[in-house]
């Protein structure tokens, strides 16, 4: 027990709330990617049954390994071949941002539940106070995991969704250089991953904003409920 404390990137007794949010975000995540591009006009995430909220389709179990130990993973990407769309480029920055988006308004649909549950007391009507913390706790990872999917995604580096919107609004020939660093991407975020100080620069600040987005929402909505 003392060994997977020192490993994962949270305590061993946090770690099931902790996956119920990750589950639910990649999952959320992955299929709004599949459901757009269905939509768009491009059946290839259709066809591989992608087009559905079974998480099972969607994780990459290296991808959630590496993100309990390193605080950083993935699950499997949708595949979109964007020659099947009419409009190329406006509808594949759209698919590319349908998942970054969707975990923003998980995020804010869960600290819309959340700040309703305090403000009515629900939480503190709970006789069984471990229910209570399990429901704070799974709300609180939920609420934040999903801000920091959506702000982890937008960061404009291959193979994120921020790089893929970057790549289909800048002109075609800025999108031929763009390639060529493609082949850099792993090494920067192998980089990112294992170097302290670089985290302390890109991922620690991401997740310091979404902690700022979960506290202003929380306080946002309690403040509608009349708290």
């Amino acid at each position: 027990m003392d060994f997977l404390n020192k490993i994962l990137i949270y305590p061993i007794d946090k770690m099931p709330f902790f996956l119920i949010a990750i589950v639910l975000a990649f999952t959320v995540h992955e299929f709004s990617h599949a459901y757009f591009a269905n939509k768009f006009g491009d059946p290839t995430a259709k066809l591989l049954g992608r087009v559905t909220l079974n998480p099972t389709v969607h994780f990459d179990l290296f991808g959630i390994i590496l993100l309990l130990v390193a605080g950083f993973g993935w699950a499997r990407p949708v595949p979109v071949n964007r020659d099947n769309f009419e409009r190329p480029r406006l509808m594949g920055a759209i698919v590319s941002l349908a998942g970054p988006l969707s975990n923003f308004v998980l995020g804010v649909l869960g600290a819309l539940v959340y700040a309703g549950l305090i403000q009515f007391d629900v939480l503190g009507s709970i006789t069984n106070l471990k229910l209570a913390e399990a429901i704070a706790t799974t709300f609180y990872f939920i609420i934040i995991m999903n801000f920091f999917l959506c702000l982890f995604n937008l960061i404009p580096l291959p193979p994120l969704d921020g790089y893929r919107i970057l790549e289909d609004v800048v002109p075609r020939e800025a999108r031929g250089k763009m390639k060529q660093f493609e082949q850099w991407s792993l090494l920067i975020f192998l980089l990112i991953l294992f170097i302290p100080g670089l985290r302390e620069y890109t991922i620690t600040p991401l997740y310091g904003a979404a902690q700022s987005m979960y506290l202003s929402f929380i306080k946002m909505f309690m403040v509608m409920f009349g708290g």
